[in-house]
């Protein structure tokens, strides 16, 4: 019974986050996250919260609020893509650069990865199943080689 319950559950959550750039969103707001740690760390080692603080904790809570908003929202994914990224970049000169530069890596990763994600693209399991058919259909195992004159 729990097992099915389970069964259910990841299915349901692996459709909810196929139509959506998961990943992307989930690495900007942890970007956010980790930044904003930084800055309330209670360690010898942060440097200064820059800008007179507001700036400081301003921007990881905007790359935060992208994030999440990219995951709820993913029609708006561009909007929120480039408000992250810049968000990120900004850190640099507000938080600890940047939360000693993994927050402000991830954060610029995520955006990169909300912004190239394409909601119409077939999965990457239906293609590869799409092309093995057409081999199979072909007869050969391997793709054809380009003619010898044409670029691969």
């Amino acid at each position: 019974m729990a097992a099915d319950r389970r069964r259910g559950f990841r299915s349901a959550f692996r459709h909810w986050r196929s139509g959506r750039p998961f990943w992307g969103g989930l690495l900007l707001a942890l970007g956010g996250a980790e930044v904003l740690f930084t800055m309330k760390a209670s360690l010898k080692v942060v440097l200064h919260v820059g800008m007179q603080g507001v700036a400081g904790y301003l921007l990881p809570v905007l790359m935060l609020l992208c994030g999440l908003l990219t995951l709820v929202n993913p029609a708006q994914r561009l909007f929120y893509s480039l408000l992250g990224v810049l968000a990120s970049l900004g850190t640099w000169l507000t938080s600890n650069l940047g939360g000693f530069l993994v927050g402000l890596l991830l954060g610029c990763v995520g955006s990169c990865l909300v912004f190239g994600w394409l909601p119409d693209q077939e999965p990457r399991r239906a293609r590869r199943r799409r092309r093995k058919e057409a081999r199979a259909a072909q007869g050969s195992p391997l793709p054809p080689a380009p003619p010898a004159g044409e670029p691969a």
